[in-house]
């Protein structure tokens, strides 16, 4: 019989498989019988209550590759009790937003006991994850064995079985059914519409959600740039005191934009619950090491490590290292500026046509050049921030992201800066600045999307082979499915996405006055990167588990920082354009002052837009405070019935 992911059974034998697990080819039978009564195991009894058995049976196992792989579901009362848990945010009858409770189930909208749809398949997983990794260590002092694996009082279990190597991999599966469906109103059909935000959420999670809402949100807020910016590119509007009216528009726009964004994925997240939703206490990552002590917050056993080792790594280590891959970014561009130079000669020796092609070959080197070091420089990055041993995930993601925001900004800008304040080329910074951003672009397309897609077609096809060649009476569909899924590449994360976007509003907000058309050419490519992304997600890589997000984190305050720089940058272009040092011909100290003080109105203007428009909308904002109060009249009520329960208890016993 054949398991359709869209049905749901309850049943130990036959249950609809949300996550598998892989464990390594010679994992020892005790270990995988102790794994699984702990996982399958009652709460009560320290396990996770949840349905879990092998892909394949004892008879498929003689014939077929791939014997550890093993099914992962759950009870319909285990997932919503395991919703309550994790404070699950659902819409009420009333249209309000609260945390889910069991008890109070029927109060939910679209709840029926007879309705398997009250929970989307990607919290579903999510929930399965969180037992999963909630599984704790209790008596046991080491895992089953495995003598060198040692365990303590409330080490998660499934963390020490990935670090020790036991367990591969953890990943949810796709649902091929509700898959085809999100396809088919997403990008398979290329149309000029908005995507299904609310569909993305339900099978991929909020994080991914977000980050395609900011894709479609930037790239919308791009075209007015665009519209504005292609009369000045393509009648050749040389005077730059014609620009001050664009720069300006861009930089009032980039504050804008930022802020109304806010309130949007403000009344995005109050719909979908995580808005509302309470910040789980966070637990130490799985990478984290030390000497076992006592938390002194939590009371539990727990590795400790000492913050000064932590610092003296970061400070004698980790930034000389950064600061050396500066500088090298630094030489290499230098380097660039040579080839820039050589090639400008022998064109103007030569003055053919081959010749003034071979100008843009530098930059396109250079562009390609960049790229790599980028892609290196995140790896050393990682490495680096792995072993500083950061307790928190969070910790590590801030100290991750500074150390790649600092390199790709001077790796990517650098040349542009040198050019615009040093040579003060303005023809060589338009060229440079549009080869580097759409050879990026191009590279970007390429590396992410089209080269893994084409890979996974190839495998996908010998695949197919495998299994149909079997001679085994076995459930084809959904053992083809697991083994094609797990050899795909694993989604990292929304990291790199967002870098990409941050990057390429660096190229449209810094050199504005300079070039442009930059707008033009990033409306073009999100376009297409839409739907290159979303082929990723559904059809290159692994899928994720989902993962509830209130906001787009860290890279908010990226974009701002970003958008102060472009101040400075356009005010400063501008102050050096011939046109207005024209009107300063004996105090250039004047010019100067100018420049610096319409600078600060400027930066003045954008604090002032970015306090005038309110960061939710009022709307929510009322209904946050409503949830607000209401939360501690209840607080209030059970405070004074336990009062009340205490002073009549003490009645009694006198």
């Amino acid at each position: 019989m054949k398991v359709n992911l869209s049905s749901l059974d309850t049943c130990e034998s036959s249950f609809t498989p949300l996550v598998v697990l892989e464990l390594a080819q010679d994992v020892k039978e005790e270990t995988k019988e102790w794994l699984k009564n702990r996982i399958v195991s009652k709460k009560e009894d320290g396990g996770a209550q949840l349905l879990f058995r092998p892909l394949l049976n004892k008879y498929e196992k003689e014939t077929l590759e791939n014997q550890n792989l093993y099914l992962v579901g759950a009870s319909k009362i285990t997932l919503l009790l395991g919703a309550e848990a994790i404070g699950l945010v659902k819409e009420c009858n009333d249209n309000t937003m609260r945390a889910f409770t069991y008890g109070m189930r029927h109060n939910f909208k679209d709840f029926d006991d007879d309705n398997n749809d009250f929970l989307t398949m990607a919290e579903c997983q999510f929930i399965i994850k969180h037992e999963l990794e909630n599984l704790r260590a209790r008596e046991e002092k080491m895992i089953p064995g495995y003598p060198q694996a040692k365990l303590y009082p409330g080490k998660s279990l499934l963390r020490r079985l990935l670090t020790s190597g036991i367990v591969i991999q953890v990943f949810p599966l796709h649902d091929n059914e509700a898959l085809k469906k999100l396809e088919d109103s997403w990008y398979t059909r290329f149309s000029l519409k908005y995507q299904p935000l609310d569909r993305i959420r339900g099978y991929f999670g909020e994080t991914i959600a977000l980050y395609f809402g900011f894709l479609e949100y930037f790239t919308v807020a791009l075209i007015p740039m665009a519209v504005i910016g292609l009369p000045y590119y393509l009648f050749v509007w040389e005077d730059y005191d014609k620009y001050v009216i664009f720069a300006s528009f861009n930089l009032i726009w980039s504050t804008v934009i930022l802020e109304v964004w806010k309130r949007g994925c403000a009344s995005m997240t109050y719909r979908w619950g995580t808005l509302v939703m309470k910040r789980q206490f966070e637990e130490p990552r799985p990478g984290f090491h030390g000497v076992l002590g006592i938390n002194p917050v939590t009371g539990r056993e727990e590795p400790l490590y000492p913050s000064y080792k932590r610092q003296l790594r970061i400070y004698l280590v980790s930034l000389p290292f950064v600061c050396l891959c500066l500088y090298f970014s630094l030489y290499v561009m230098m380097i660039y500026f040579d080839m820039e130079a050589w090639a400008l000669s022998l064109h103007e020796s030569s003055g053919s046509e081959w010749t003034s092609i071979l100008l843009y070959v530098p930059s396109i080197i250079y562009a390609i050049v960049i790229e790599i070091m980028n892609r290196l420089y995140r790896y050393a990055a990682e490495f680096l921030t792995s072993w500083e041993n950061h307790r928190l995930e969070s910790a590590y993601q801030n100290h991750l992201i500074l150390k790649v925001l600092v390199f790709n900004f001077l790796n990517c800008f650098a040349s542009l800066f040198y050019i615009a304040f040093v040579l003060r080329d303005m023809k060589l910074l338009r060229q440079s600045l549009a080869t580097l951003l759409i050879t990026s672009q191009i590279l970007n397309q390429i590396m992410e999307s089209l080269l893994p897609y084409w890979l996974q077609k190839k495998h996908h096809v010998q695949v197919k082979r495998k299994v149909q060649a079997l001679k085994a009476d076995i459930d084809a569909t959904l053992y083809e499915q697991v083994v094609l899924e797990k050899e795909m590449g694993t989604y990292l994360g929304t990291f790199d996405d967002y870098l990409e976007l941050f990057l390429q509003f660096g190229y449209v907000s810094l050199f504005s006055c300079v070039y442009p058309l930059a707008a033009a050419f990033a409306v073009l490519n999100n376009f297409t990167e839409v739907n290159s992304d979303a082929l990723k997600m559904c059809r290159v890589l692994k899928r994720p588990f989902s993962e509830p997000s209130a906001n787009i984190g860290v890279w908010q305050l990226a974009f701002e920082t970003m958008s102060v720089i472009s101040v400075v940058t356009n005010c400063a272009l501008i102050g050096m354009s011939p046109q207005v040092n024209a009107l300063f011909p004996e105090s250039k100290l004047d010019l100067i002052l100018i420049v610096v003080a319409v600078e600060h109105a400027l930066l003045a203007l954008k604090f002032i837009l970015a306090f005038a428009i309110p960061d939710k909308p009022r709307h929510i904002q009322m209904k946050l405070a409503r949830l607000e109060f209401e939360s501690l009249e209840a607080l209030k009520r059970q405070v004074r019935a336990t009062v009340l329960k205490i002073s009549i208890s003490e009645k009694e016993e006198k």
